[in-house]
Order: C-alpha cells, then sequence, then structure tokens
C-alpha cells in the first residue's frame, strides 16, 4: 500500500525539485487551515525565484478582439453575439489598421488576436483566405511585430470549415506571419466539465493536439485555465497534468517550440448567462482560491513552464500583484482593450499603461524588466 505523502513532505520534495503528483496537488488545493497556506505560498514563492529569478516581466501588447459573433454558446460566455443581435461587431480591415498603428505608437511589441466563430468571415467562400488577410492586415505594415494570435478553437474552426488538416491551417498561418498561438479555449480539460460549460467546443483531447502539432511546426503556444467555477481541485490536478505532459513531450521530442507560459483565467459571473452564474453562485472570482491555486500550479508546473502570469483584468491589478507572491514572475500585458472578460463583468479594467506595471512591481521592491512575447528581455531600459 503505498504511502500518502503529509503537505510538508510534498512541500519538501517540490524545494527538492521533484515532481508532484496529482494526488499531492489536490491534498494541497484543498487546505484551508492558514498557517499551512502560507507554507505553500512559500514554497511557491521559493520555487519562482529559484525557476524564474526575482525580475518581475511585462510586455506592450494589443488585444484586438476582431469580432464577437460566434456560432457557439458556451454557458460562461458574454461576448459573443448572433449576427443580428444588439452589440454584435466585426470590425473592418481599416479599424483593425488603425489599432495596429496606433499600438505601434505606444510602443507595442505584440499584437494579441482572437475573435469570434464568425460563420461569415469568407472570403470567396472559404475561412483561410479571411484570417490570412487578417494576418497580412497586420505584418505588411509591421513585419517585425509579434502576432499571438487565432486559439486551438479557431483553429479547429477553420480546419472544419475548409475541410483542411491542424497541420495545413497552422502551416498556412504561420507562412503568413502567425508567431504564437494563445493557449486558450482549454478552459478545464476535463469533458464532463466541458459538456456543462462549452458543449459545442473541442473536447480536452482535439485542444491537445492542436497544441502538440503547433510546437511540433515550431509555433510557440501559452497554456491557460479558467477556474473557479464548477470544476473540483480533482479536476484542477488532472488539468495541471495534462499541461505538463504536454511539455513534457515537448522537451523530450526536442521539439522546436513549446509553452511559453501558464496564466490562471478566474470565473467571472457577473455578466455570464444566468444558468451557470446562478450554479456557481457569485460574480467575481474570490482572489484566496486563486492564490491557492496560482501557488500549487507553480509547484506543478514550474519545473517545465518557468513563466507563470495572472490576470490583472480579472482580478485586478491589486489581485494581479498579490499573485506576484504566490509564484507569478510575469505581470502580463497593457492589452490597451480587452473585450471578453470586460464584458463579463470583470473591474480589473481594460488597459495598463507601462508605468501603472512598473509601480505594481515596485511596491513589492523587486525589478522589472520589459520583455517580449517570447520573454527574451528587450533592452529599452
Amino acid at each position: 500500500m503505498t504511502k500518502i505523502a503529509t503537505i510538508d513532505e510534498i512541500l519538501a520534495a517540490a524545494k527538492a525539485g521533484e515532481d508532484i503528483t496529482t494526488e499531492d496537488a489536490i491534498a494541497l488545493l484543498t487546505q484551508t487551515d492558514a498557517d499551512t497556506i502560507a507554507a505553500i505560498r512559500s514554497t511557491a514563492n521559493y520555487l519562482r525565484q529559484q525557476q524564474a529569478g526575482e525580475t518581475v516581466t511585462y510586455v506592450i501588447n494589443r488585444n484586438i478582439n476582431y469580432t464577437n459573433i460566434c456560432e457557439q454558446h458556451c454557458s460562461f460566455c458574454a461576448f459573443r453575439r448572433d449576427q443580428n443581435q444588439p452589440g454584435a461587431y466585426w470590425l473592418d480591415w481599416q479599424t483593425i489598421s488603425a489599432k495596429v498603428e496606433d499600438a505601434v505608437a505606444k510602443g507595442a511589441t505584440e499584437i494579441c488576436m482572437q475573435g469570434g466563430l464568425n460563420p461569415n468571415a469568407k472570403i470567396n467562400g472559404k475561412s483561410l483566405p479571411y484570417y490570412l488577410k487578417l494576418i497580412h492586415t497586420i505584418k505588411s505594415a509591421y513585419p517585425h511585430l509579434h502576432l499571438h494570435a487565432f486559439s486551438p478553437q479557431e483553429i479547429q474552426f477553420i480546419a472544419r470549415s475548409d475541410q483542411l488538416s491542424y497541420t495545413q491551417v497552422m502551416v498556412a498561418l504561420q507562412e503568413a506571419g502567425v508567431d504564437s498561438l494563445p493557449g486558450t479555449a482549454a478552459e478545464i480539460l476535463d469533458d464532463n466539465v466541458r459538456k456543462i460549460l462549452c458543449p459545442e467546443k473541442i473536447n480536452s483531447q482535439t485542444w491537445l493536439e492542436i497544441i502538440s502539432t503547433a510546437h511540433q511546426l515550431g509555433i510557440p503556444t501559452t497554456s491557460t485555465i479558467l477556474s473557479g467555477h464548477i470544476e473540483t481541485p480533482s479536476q484542477q490536478a488532472w488539468h495541471l497534468e495534462q499541461l505538463r505532459r504536454l511539455q513534457q513531450t515537448a522537451i523530450a521530442n526536442n521539439y522546436p517550440a513549446r509553452i511559453t507560459e501558464f496564466i490562471i483565467l478566474p470565473f467571472v459571473g457577473q455578466e455570464a448567462p444566468k444558468p451557470l452564474r446562478h450554479r456557481v453562485g457569485r460574480d467575481q472570482p474570490v482572489l484566496a482560491d486563486t492564490l491557492l491555486l496560482t501557488a500549487v500550479a507553480r509547484i506543478y508546473l514550474g519545473n517545465y513552464i518557468p513563466n507563470h502570469q495572472p490576470s490583472w483584468v480579472k482580478l485586478g491589478l491589486a489581485g494581479a500583484t498579490t499573485a506576484l507572491t504566490w509564484g507569478c514572475n510575469d505581470i502580463g500585458g497593457t492589452l490597451m482593450e480587452e473585450h471578453i472578460t470586460t464584458m463579463a463583468g470583470a473591474i480589473g479594467g481594460t488597459s495598463m499603461t507601462p508605468t501603472q506595471l512598473q509601480q505594481a512591481i515596485i511596491s513589492l521592491n523587486r525589478p522589472y524588466r520589459q520583455r517580449d512575447t517570447l520573454y527574451r528581455i528587450l533592452e529599452t531600459q
């Protein structure tokens, strides 16, 4: 019979550089004693220092959510609209170009672009040409701007629409100028939860397949978790395990790209559809729950994914700053505009200046540096 490790033993093993198990993660995630939680935080902070150092990084970027028209009906989403529904929008090429020009004028090194699954977003009856024109609209004017675009859900949407393989889609996007993929649409990598949260979305295996294929093609990705809704600590731990395996596979096979960062996206329910909002029973994230998951994620993933980032949009800047003492080493980006979470009722705002991010970091007596999307330090200071 396998001996169950104590919390002290789990944390000691983690500090010694060992990988903890999903059972260990569940044990940590279910702690309620204040002193025990403080020990978990301390371990995560120690590992953050060992794996990523004292410097806190940030990126100057702009979000462009090019449309909120979407064929799907995820139970947590307050962003999507039907085509003729009030509040529906679809940015034209000139508007996108103007947003990019403004971002570059403000020092952006990255454009992050995601949108709804708009069945009318086609050129000559095909989806892929529309997405290629989106890329061309940005890259023709600013070829050196990093384009972080199109989630696994969008990749699957294009492939399904045009009867192409995931590889064919990603190769075309990469050749056109996509530099990395957001690891969003992961939500919780447990299909029992997905059947309730996002029944029309890709399943867990498809998400993992697309991310792994991107790594094999040399396209870096991020990774995320949507937390604090109907998922259990066991499902959170299993999600972390699948991300760790994904990164281990990329490392073991020497794929040319890997996961660059991990981000916790706490559920915001204020404007979410009523059935899920009532089931969850609150409108805003519980900071304490997010911080505990932040610490456990650092302990679980840090040996393989060293960069961890909170969401100031969802937690507010003060909450995100606190997360920097629970295992995070990066405070995210300026965003300049953010619609998906804000339309859900988030209170963190839609934009931060570099100075605001810097001041938050300085409040912890930690040094700051500007980075690019792939965590290379930029010599701008």
